[in-house]
């Protein structure tokens, strides 16, 4: 069946067309409570703006839900915990409105600078006043940027080119970095003395609202210029008003609010303020980009694979190429890891060697635990629900990594102790004739195997003697159960013996059971590696 992949209010174009390539896309206003709890019980994929609540409520409606994508940066209307309790990936578009955030601070400093929205109001009013509305200059002024982060800095970078002087309070970066940038950090209280021009870009967080109270802005170089194009309520906007009034503040330029909708705020009284309705975004191209950016991820999300902008999946942001090829591997090594098992383990190290190390390869922990639990738990295991599905069952999965792998380019290794301390271990690399990759099992539990990690497998454990090939195959043969493939690994000749069988068709408990019973095993397992 086709996936239903629902947009509760405008999208770009470009964004719809990579949608319905292959999914079912679907329509409702988001704004309208009822129409959408109907629309999101048959939704997989739900893609908000701002308006929609994905609330606690309209995640219970829906159950089929896998994804919640936010064509923008912000989430206040997305419920991140709810949706990582029931394992549905929440993704935004972090850099679609980047640029032209930047150019909206840019565009209300320089407003506030030349007097340009006053000045423009007056003259379309019959007058001219050129001395009424004289600016000043940008070129070796000071210009303070709060937050020194990916807007903060393309902020800083459009500043710099008009010969101004950068500094900059964020205790995040550090200081050789900015030096890179053009940019002295310094403390709060100073950039608040030393700027002629501030511009605010932090993201909103209990710590940074009401950043700029009173106490703040009694600390300013008289006359200075305040933008904020960030988020609203990271100034006190009664303050500000009120060292506006005192002339200590010269003019501001604002683009968010406390609360928003905004039209009625005590800054608008003033001549010497700028203000928008929340524009940071509103550029056609910050548009397309946020909508076409979700609308990957949302595929992405449908089709089982790693999404980078995933907000609540531990070990998110890029994976490097080399890296994500082995996404698979460890998922389905995890997988096999549980079904040899035969059950939870009490602590998994998830081993990786070889040349891939020199990335950060810590999202192979995370496929991993994926497939530890794929096969242990009724409800959808995903990227998002993985490590609170470990944190629950008491499974501590950590990461080693090692430059030297001997036998192969790169391996994967699940490692791991059970309660009854017997210990398991599958390891698996990545193959490749040049033309095609191929998943590759070569170790279970120290037997050395060379085998596709794909199809339905099945493990036997059992002591080496002559005749128990043909007698597995004729066990699963009067069942119906056709081989694909079939390989034995043992340590020495009449010892302790693995036989690992690809089968064709789903294999039952009592099937297994029967197999291994007629060869005397000592250990069975099935586990299916087909793509659902």
């Amino acid at each position: 069946m086709t996936p239903v992949v629902l947009i509760t209010e405008e999208l770009a174009p470009a964004a719809i067309d990579i949608l319905a390539q292959e999914f079912e896309v679907r329509h409702v206003d988001g704004t309208d409570r009822g129409a959408l709890f109907a629309a999101l019980a048959e939704a997989e994929a739900v893609i908000v703006r701002s308006a929609t609540q994905m609330d606690a409520a309209a995640i219970e409606a829906a159950p089929k839900l896998r994804v919640i994508a936010r064509a923008g940066v912000g989430l206040d209307n997305v419920e991140v915990p709810a949706a990582t309790a029931r394992g549905i990936m929440v993704v935004n578009a972090p850099t679609s409105n980047i640029v032209s955030t930047a150019e909206q601070a840019a565009a209300l400093l320089l407003s506030t600078a030349r007097n340009t929205v006053a000045a423009s109001a007056s003259l379309k009013a019959g007058e001219w006043q050129r001395s009424k509305y004289t600016g000043v200059e940008l070129a070796g002024k000071t210009v303070g940027v709060i937050g020194l982060g990916r807007v903060g800095v393309l902020f800083a970078q459009r500043m710099a080119a008009f010969g101004t002087r950068l500094i900059a309070h964020d205790p995040y970066v550090q200081p050789a970095r900015a030096a890179q940038l053009g940019v002295r950090m310094v403390g709060l209280e100073e950039l608040l003395r030393e700027a002629d021009f501030i511009s605010i870009h932090v993201t909103k967080t209990p710590e940074t609202v009401g950043l700029l109270g009173a106490r703040e802005l009694a600390l300013v170089k008289p006359g200075v210029r305040i933008v904020n194009a960030a988020r609203g309520g990271i100034i006190d906007e009664q303050a500000l008003a009120d060292a506006l009034a005192e002339g200590r503040v010269g003019g501001v330029g604002i683009d968010v609010y406390a609360k928003e909708p905004c039209t009625s705020s005590p800054l608008f009284a003033f001549d010497n303020v700028v203000c928008t309705p929340h524009l940071g975004a509103s550029t056609h191209e910050a548009q397309d980009k946020a909508g076409t950016a979700v609308a990957r991820s949302v595929k992405l999300a449908l089709q089982g694979e790693f999404v980078p902008d995933a907000v609540n999946v531990q070990a998110g942001g890029v994976v490097a190429e080399d890296v994500r090829p082995l996404l698979p591997l460890a998922e389905r090594l995890g997988k096999v890891f549980t079904a040899v098992a035969g059950g939870v383990a009490a602590s998994v190290t998830v081993e990786v060697k070889g040349e891939v190390v020199a990335n950060d390869v810590s999202v192979l922990r995370l496929a991993a635990t994926k497939g530890l639990f794929e096969d242990v738990v009724e409800d959808q295991v995903s990227y998002v629900n993985a490590p609170l599905l470990a944190a629950d069952r008491g499974v501590e999965v950590d990461l080693a990594t090692e430059q030297e792998s001997p036998d192969h380019h790169n391996l994967v290794t699940v490692r791991g102790a059970l309660a009854d301390g017997r210990t398991v271990s599958v390891s698996g690399t990545l193959w490749s004739n040049g033309l095609r990759e191929t998943l590759k099992l070569t170790e279970v539990n120290g037997f050395d195997l060379e085998l596709d990690a794909e199809g339905i497998l099945l493990f036997f454990r059992y002591t080496d003697r002559p005749g128990v090939v043909g007698q597995v195959g004729s066990t699963l043969g009067s069942s119906g159960i056709n081989i694909a493939s079939m390989q034995v690994s043992r340590r020495a000749a009449g010892g302790e013996a693995l036989m690992t069988l690809t089968v064709d068709s789903s294999v039952s408990a009592d099937q297994l059971h029967a197999a291994a019973h007629q060869i005397g095993a000592v250990g069975s397992s099935a586990v299916d590696l087909r793509e659902e």
